[in-house]
C-alpha cells in the first residue's frame, strides 16, 4: 500500500516526556467534555431543521432559539444551544454579515479561568486571534493553534453544571505532516492531555482512500477525545468537511434515524480501527462522522 504521510519523528520523547501513552498528568484549564460544544453556522432559515434532525438521531433537547449578539462587533444571530448524549452544539444562524474571524472556530471550549487559559494557551504556541471580551453570561475568546486550528474560549459568571455524556465526542483535526507535531506538542501542553494512539500507518479508507495508509493520532484530555488526521492534503469530498465524530452503540439505528429525519449518508459504513464509521449531512449542511464499536 501506498502511505500518504512518512512515519514522523518519536513523538514519544518530543511529546510527553517518555510517556507518550501515558495518562494526563496533572489539571489543565479545561473543566469537562460535556462542556465543549461543536460550533455550527446554518443559515437562519435552516435552524430548526437541522436542530429537529440532529436531536431526532442522537436524542437530547434543544434551547428556545434566542437573537443575541455573541460577537465583540455589532452583529445578530440566533442562537441555539444543542445537547446530546452523543455531544453538544452551538448553533448560529446570524442574520448579519459574520465578523471575522468567527465562522472559522470549530468549537467552544469551557474553561476554569479566562485569563489563566490564555496565558497557557500562549505559552503553549497559540496565538489569541480575538482577545477576550464580554458576552451576556460570561467572557469569550478565539485563538488558533499551528496549522490553523482555531478554537473558541469561554467563561460563565456562574459555572453550568451538565450532565456527563453518554459517549464523548472526537474532535477532528486535519493537519499536514509538517504542522502536525507541533500542533500536537502545544495543544498537550495547553490541555495537559496525553496522546492515546499514534498510528503511523492508519487504514486510508478513514479518509477515503482505501489501500494506502495514513497517520493518525488520538489525545484524550479534560476537553474531550481528539483524533488528528495528517494527510497530503488530498482528500475527497467530504473528508476534512466534518469537525466532529460522534460514538453511538448502533450505527444502523443511527442512520435510519438520521436519514428519517432529513439527512442524506454521505459515505456509506466501512469498518475500520475497530469501529463501524459513516459519514453524514444534516439539514443546513453540517456533516459528521458517525461511528460505533465494530467489536475485537
Amino acid at each position: 500500500m501506498r502511505r500518504i504521510t512518512p512515519l514522523a519523528g518519536l513523538l514519544a520523547v518530543a511529546l510527553c516526556g517518555g510517556a507518550a501513552m501515558a495518562q494526563p498528568v496533572s489539571p489543565g484549564p479545561g473543566v469537562a467534555p460535556q462542556y465543549d460544544t461543536t460550533h455550527v453556522y446554518v443559515a437562519p432559515g435552516d435552524l430548526p431543521a437541522f436542530a429537529a434532525s440532529f436531536i431526532a438521531t442522537f436524542g437530547g433537547k434543544a434551547t428556545a432559539p434566542a437573537t443575541m449578539t455573541v460577537t465583540p462587533t455589532p452583529s445578530s444571530t440566533t442562537f441555539e444551544a444543542v445537547q446530546t448524549p452523543a455531544g453538544s452544539l452551538s448553533v448560529f444562524g446570524f442574520s448579519t454579515p459574520i465578523p471575522y474571524v468567527f465562522g472559522a472556530e470549530r468549537t467552544g471550549f469551557l474553561v476554569k479561568d479566562m485569563d489563566a487559559a490564555i496565558a497557557a494557551a500562549t505559552a503553549a504556541g497559540a496565538d489569541v486571534l480575538v482577545a477576550p471580551f464580554p458576552d451576556p453570561i460570561g467572557r469569550d475568546a478565539v485563538i488558533q493553534w499551528p496549522g490553523g486550528v482555531n478554537m473558541q474560549l469561554y467563561w460563565h459568571t456562574t459555572p453550568p453544571v451538565y450532565a456527563p455524556f453518554a459517549t464523548i465526542p472526537e474532535n477532528r483535526v486535519y493537519l499536514s505532516r509538517e504542522r502536525a507535531d507541533e500542533f500536537i506538542r502545544d495543544f498537550l501542553a495547553f490541555s495537559h492531555g496525553a496522546v492515546t494512539s499514534d498510528e503511523a500507518a492508519a487504514p486510508g479508507i478513514e479518509i477515503g482512500r482505501p489501500g494506502e495508509t495514513y497517520r493518525r493520532v488520538r489525545i484524550s484530555s479534560d476537553f474531550g477525545k481528539m483524533t488528528v488526521l495528517v494527510t497530503d492534503g488530498h482528500l475527497p469530498w467530504p473528508y476534512g468537511r466534518e469537525m466532529t465524530g460522534y460514538e453511538v452503540a448502533d450505527l444502523g439505528a443511527t442512520l435510519a434515524k438520521a436519514t428519517a429525519s432529513g439527512a442524506t449518508v454521505l459515505v456509506a459504513p466501512y469498518v475500520a480501527d475497530h469501529r463501524t464509521a459513516a459519514m453524514v449531512r444534516f439539514p443546513g449542511g453540517y456533516i459528521a462522522e458517525i461511528h460505533a464499536a465494530a467489536g475485537p
